[in-house]
């Protein structure tokens, strides 16, 4: 289905995505557009430590793709499809529209 035929824009579906891609929403490590957040703060061994959602603003979308089939300790697995990585990148490398 081509974007002109769809009721919400590719930039909308992205943001969709992002905020609440199927569980845990993107937003909440990454921040409100993707500029990175904290997580958590705690203490290890007596030493203050912060836990971040990096900045994902600037990857690329074959990175963004290939990070989110990536299993990783902290990050949810998301199954999503090559469409909606595609919209996901969208959104992350667009300003509003």
């Amino acid at each position: 289905m081509a974007a002109e035929d769809s009721f919400i824009t590719q930039y909308e579906y992205g943001q969709m995505l992002y905020e609440n891609p199927r569980g845990i929403g993107c937003v909440h490590c990454h921040g409100k557009h993707g500029e990175g957040a904290v997580i958590a703060r705690y203490k290890e061994q007596g030493e203050e430590k912060v836990l971040k959602g990096p900045d994902i603003r600037h990857a690329d979308e074959a990175t963004l793709k290939a990070v989110l089939k990536k299993r990783h300790r902290v990050m949810p697995t998301y199954f999503l499809t090559p469409q909606e990585i595609a919209a996901l990148h969208y959104y992350l490398s667009h300003e509003e529209e």
